[in-house]
């Protein structure tokens, strides 16, 4: 067992984890405007998502997936309209109630756990992406690769989870400040709208 290869991973995983990309922009978002407990919610969700991906992975699915254009358009188009049910859903909403939090209703934590988990499972780039990362981190040969994969992938949530936990509490703690503002309400509701949008449109014109 080569340690040094794990410690490798976890270092790559960090980078990327902190690296600007979707799944960032969609934590800071969620904790802007609902808050770091609701974030947090967000990120359990799109972390608990990596363990289907590892597991198509440990058995095959994502080279299926690979392998298979109309399988591969069925899923992209999928995530892509239920980002965009998501972004319609916002723009129906009142903007105000994302100022008035004390009196108005905030989605459930478990609303928000579904929501980033369906999302992370609904975008076939991070299925491919681990098909990508994750064989070139293989540690062992007395291990199986399959328990090798579920391995890379617990530590792949686990450093995922720290650092998008971090970005969760920080814009969590900005967002009690920046809610005082008349006028937050409206910019949060269409930032929202705007992420909701662009990473429907990723997943859209994403290549294998």
């Amino acid at each position: 067992m080569s340690y040094d290869i794990l410690y490798t991973f976890v270092s790559a995983t960090a980078l990327l984890a902190i690296f600007p990309g979707p799944d960032n922009i969609y934590v800071l978002t969620q904790s802007l405007v609902n808050g770091k407990k609701y974030g947090l919610a967000t990120v359990s969700g799109l972390i608990t998502g990596c363990l289907v991906h590892t597991t198509l992975l440990a058995f095959g699915v994502s080279a299926l997936i690979k392998a298979n254009d109309n399988l591969f358009l069925v899923i992209k188009f999928f995530g892509t309209a239920y980002l965009f049910y998501l972004a319609f859903k916002v723009y129906k909403s009142d903007a105000n109630l994302v100022v008035s939090r004390k009196s108005a209703p905030k989605k459930s934590l478990f609303s928000l756990f579904k929501q980033g988990f369906i999302m992370n499972v609904l975008n076939p780039k991070v299925a491919l992406f681990f098909l990508a990362f994750f064989p070139g981190f293989l540690f062992s040969e007395e291990l199986s690769a399959v328990i090798q994969f579920y391995i890379l992938g617990l530590l792949f949530m686990l450093v995922s989870f720290l650092v998008f936990s971090l970005i969760a509490v920080l814009a969590g703690l900005i967002s009690n400040y920046i809610s005082k503002g008349p006028t937050v309400g409206i910019f949060l509701k269409w930032l929202q709208i705007l992420v909701f949008l662009g990473l429907g449109i990723y997943i859209l014109l994403s290549d294998k």
